[in-house]
């Protein structure tokens, strides 16, 4: 097919989507498109942004196979390529009508000028993974509250709950539900400007504006920070995942008790995440009574129904037919977090993938081996491995006792128990006669102590091999 025709059939399925597309969606996606080539009734389309084929295949594929339907009246597929050379010459153009709409602009213009500001923002500051969205979240009784009050967050920022802090344990889709509300804020409500970050990223990058001084302590670039607050001020809703990082950093809680201050006073969006509810993070009651001025909620392991229906999204993405006994056979084994679920998923998935077989039961089972992990791995089996590798005993463990030996032996042996197991939070405090939030922070701490301390490293992994060979 010629070129000409390619062009003048893309102009018509354009007009469909003009048709049945809102605004925002048009003008940040379809309208830069350009037609490519149309063989073997595959059609071809060229892209000047980047992240377009995923927003696009994600969010409109239905809309575009329809519009192609009906333009040529059988069903096509397409496919969407980023071109580098045409983004740079629609960025050139895009500078030549900014300076033109400053002698005039019509409304139409002014709405898309609108949205190719907030995509822009979108793609250089607001930093959000694109596949987190309400639409794909599953809903349960053990986070419907926290997925509600986000949803009246993102279609009312800051005038329902603010700062709006969401706690619980990691892999429960803490960081999904905030970044849906980012990514509904910037679809739905363009003028608004959105950032999300990462508290480690933040006290990373706030601590590098700082230069040691000949004293040995360290002292700001006035500049460089000015600039840095600039950034997290100057936005609309910030988004500030597991604030729980900034413990002890004295420095950054300053920042972050500032920053909030000022957002707050401004009617700025605040939305925070952590694995411990406020009054559980070692931080001053100034910056926890900032947490708990909005609403506090909890999201809590997903039950039966909710890790089921997690499983069926996951294997219509990847166009699987999978039985229900396998879906539930894998819920049944990871029932503490969504994080584990997807990887268990992904496990047999794969497998089945290299291997060329189908996915059924027994091959779900042979992948997986949940019966006999929990029959060889119990936490006393592991907490006893641990105590003879460190010389002191397991009721040292589930004592109050804090000496620097049982602390580090004990920390160890929640770490394991941890990673080795199933095991939640919850269970492995009731083992060890402790909080869960202590549960926590000492897996965390040994996480982190893993990366730097090669002597701990040596320790995990020897213990790991101990146990593991039994």
């Amino acid at each position: 097919m010629d070129n000409m025709e390619v062009k003048h059939i893309w102009s018509e399925v354009k007009h469909e989507l003009r048709e049945n597309l809102p605004d925002h969606v048009y003008y940040s996606w379809i309208e830069s498109l350009e037609a490519g080539t149309f063989e073997n009734d595959v059609f071809l389309l060229h892209s000047v942004h980047a992240i377009a084929p995923q927003i696009i295949k994600q969010n409109h594929n239905d809309q575009f196979l329809q519009a192609f339907k009906k333009v040529l009246g059988k069903p096509v597929s397409y496919n969407i390529v980023y071109d580098d050379d045409l983004a740079r010459t629609y960025q050139k153009e895009m500078k030549k009508e900014v300076a033109k709409s400053k002698l005039y602009t019509s409304p139409e213009e002014e709405q898309k000028a609108r949205v190719m500001k907030n995509l822009s923002q979108m793609q250089s500051s607001a930093n959000l993974d694109l596949k987190y969205k309400f639409e794909n979240f599953v809903v349960g009784e053990t986070n419907k509250r926290a997925y509600g009050c986000a949803k009246m967050v993102a279609q009312s920022p800051a005038e329902k709950f603010n700062p709006l802090f969401i706690y619980g344990a990691p892999g429960l889709g803490k960081t999904h539900i905030m970044q849906a509300i980012g990514h509904y804020i910037i679809f739905n409500k363009p003028d608004l400007k959105v950032r999300y970050v990462k508290t480690v990223d933040f006290v990373n990058e706030y601590m590098s504006k700082f230069s040691p001084s000949t004293d040995g302590r360290f002292k700001n670039v006035t500049p460089e920070i000015a600039k840095f607050r600039q950034k997290y001020r100057n936005v609309d809703v910030l988004l500030i995942d597991d604030i729980q990082f900034i413990e002890s950093k004295t420095k950054t809680i300053e920042e972050v008790f500032h920053t909030f201050d000022y957002l707050l006073n401004k009617n700025k969006q605040i939305v925070i995440t952590s694995d411990r509810a406020p009054k559980e993070i070692m931080l001053p009651e100034r910056m926890t009574s900032r947490f708990i001025k909005g609403v506090v909620v909890e999201m809590k392991p997903p039950e039966a129904a909710v890790r089921i229906q997690i499983l069926k999204n996951l294997a219509d993405l990847k166009n699987l037919n999978i039985s229900d006994d396998v879906f539930e056979y894998i819920a049944e084994n990871f029932k503490n977090n969504v994080r584990e679920l997807e990887g268990a998923f992904n496990n047999v998935t794969t497998f089945a993938e290299i291997d060329g077989v189908e996915i059924n039961l027994e091959f779900a089972q042979s992948v997986l081996q949940c019966d006999i992990k929990k029959k060889s791995l119990t936490y006393d089996v592991i907490a006893q491995k641990c105590a003879e590798f460190f010389d002191v005993t397991v009721k040292d463990f589930k004592s109050s006792a804090r000496a620097s030996k049982i602390s580090k032996a004990r920390q160890v042996a929640v770490y394991l128990c941890r990673e080795l197991t199933e095991g939640s939070y919850e269970s492995i405090a009731e083992y060890f006669n402790k909080k869960h939030t202590t549960m926590m922070y000492s897996w965390e701490l040994v996480k982190e102590e893993l990366t730097k301390n090669k002597e701990m490293a040596s320790y995990v992994n020897s213990l790991k091999k101990i146990i593991k060979e039994l």
